[in-house]
């Protein structure tokens, strides 16, 4: 794909991507797919809609306070705001829980993202299902596509957040599709999300994770904003991805530009390699996960019977896991609460399980994580490798290693499983009915008129 006359390659040829997307459509494959990973999404926005926790109050009494006016839904306080405030809020819901759709390879987070700004933007606009379906697998594409070009790990490397400075560009690719920015105003609203780009790993001390979701909800913010001025006229950057101060040259230092079209248009990696979490924790954590259950239920394990577990994870992802303030990235937290309870669900990020179970305390002076700096951390980012060694009291020593977590596309969740997580993760915050009408909201978005069912059933105030 070629950018048009005047336009820098890379800026011009995205441009005209994101204002003529879905003309011709997504493939049925990828439509199909969106709606799964939206549905996923939707669960589990809500499900942070918790009174008990404080990221919900928190940032939708900032919200609140702002007082913008009344087009878009906040996600669990019956009222509505501004859209960009609408975006910050919900935003920050989309990743509170941790439980969200995630791109394992890119290191991303986009659903949390996309969801909430195609939400407020399709309210403002009047725009119908399919439109808002479409916009997130816009938005997740060129999330993606930024992060590989940019390098997932590279970003890590100079402390930037992928997530949060990615998903600034594919919140602006979203919300400037859905308000019909031609390419030119895309080009300037691109530039826009450069300027504001943003997010650094220094969330990672924020025991309150607090500031770890408001990541998201910031990115979502920042392109919405870029978005709206661009369609004012307001002027921008025009070659943010070329030559100048590009995004390149701020957030790498091995970046590889091309990767940002290569095949534009006809791949949706951002979208079709996207992961589907069965636990509420980083995702860094979900290879252990698996293994470490499977193995506590393949030899018939207790807590108590075991003397020492230790994880061997990639050198590059080892500090945002080991002994990690954040009780949602910590491996001596989520690997206990898992091996004792047998999941690991939102509340248990929001509450500390070791103040109230002793089996889970002790247990996790007894998890180590060890730094690999051979093979796993070769397949890093790609992969999340990971080895679990468990010894047992009476002597055992249990190994094994996993590469791929459940809920990848290569092990993909059923329609069943992910139901029933729906089901789940809404039980706290939602009525039986209440989530049946949700179920039904959400699979009738591909022929809907209107967003105004779904917004109107997650606008309302918990029921439990």
């Amino acid at each position: 794909m070629s950018a048009g006359d005047g336009m820098p390659a890379l800026t011009g040829a995205l441009a005209e991507f994101a204002a003529g997307f879905s003309d011709p459509p997504p493939p049925p494959v990828v439509r199909s797919r969106t709606l799964e990973v939206v549905a996923d999404g939707i669960g589990v926005l809500l499900a942070a809609a918790d009174p008990r926790f404080s990221t919900f109050r928190r940032i939708m009494d900032f919200v609140e306070d702002q007082q913008g006016k009344g087009e878009a839904t906040l996600i669990g306080r019956a009222k509505k705001t501004g859209c960009v405030d609408a975006a910050l809020a919900n935003g920050t819901l989309g990743y509170a829980c941790d439980f969200e759709p995630h791109h394992p390879e890119g290191i991303l987070h986009p659903v949390a993202i996309m969801v909430p700004v195609a939400l407020a933007l399709c309210e403002r606009t009047g725009a119908g299902g399919q439109t808002l379906l479409d916009a997130v697998t816009l938005g997740c594409e060129v999330e993606y596509r930024l992060s590989m070009a940019l390098g997932p790990a590279e970003q890590y490397h100079l402390g930037f957040h992928p997530s949060a400075v990615c998903g600034c560009f594919g919140a602006t690719a979203a919300a400037g599709f859905l308000l019909g920015l031609d390419a030119e105003a895309m080009v300037r609203a691109f530039g826009l999300a450069g300027c504001q780009a943003s997010g650094l790993m220094a969330w990672e001390s924020d025991p309150t994770e607090n500031s770890r979701p408001f990541q998201m909800g910031m990115a979502a913010r920042n392109g919405v904003t870029a978005a709206l001025l661009a369609n004012r006229g307001f002027g921008g950057p025009t070659a943010i991805f070329d030559h100048g101060h590009t995004v390149f040259h701020a957030f790498s230092r091995n970046a590889d530009p091309d990767r940002l079209i290569l095949d534009l248009g006809t791949t949706f990696d951002g979208i079709m390699e996207l992961a589907i979490k069965p636990y509420s924790s980083v995702s860094f954590l979900h290879p252990a996960l698996d293994v470490s259950l499977g193995l506590v239920a393949e030899h018939r394990l207790k807590p108590d019977d075991i003397a020492e577990l230790t994880m061997h994870f990639p050198r590059s992802g080892v500090h945002c896991v080991d002994g990690n303030p954040l009780r949602s990235h910590c491996a001596q937290y989520v690997l206990p609460v898992a091996l004792a309870r047998g999941k690991i669900e939102p509340a248990d990020l929001f509450f500390d399980r070791r103040e109230e179970d002793r089996t889970i305390a002790d247990l996790s002076a007894r998890i180590k994580v060890v730094a690999d700096d051979g093979e796993l951390e070769q397949l890093f980012p790609d992969f999340y490798a990971t080895v679990i060694t468990i010894v047992t009291r009476d002597g055992r020593t249990f190994t094994k290693r996993q590469d791929i977590a459940r809920g990848y596309p290569e092990s993909w969740l059923t329609e069943k499983e992910r139901w029933a997580k729906f089901d789940t993760v809404l039980s706290g915050v939602a009525s039986p009915e209440r989530i049946a009408g949700l179920k039904s909201a959400i699979l009738d978005l591909p022929d809907s008129g209107s967003v105004t069912p779904l917004a109107a059933l997650l606008g309302q105030s918990p029921d439990n």
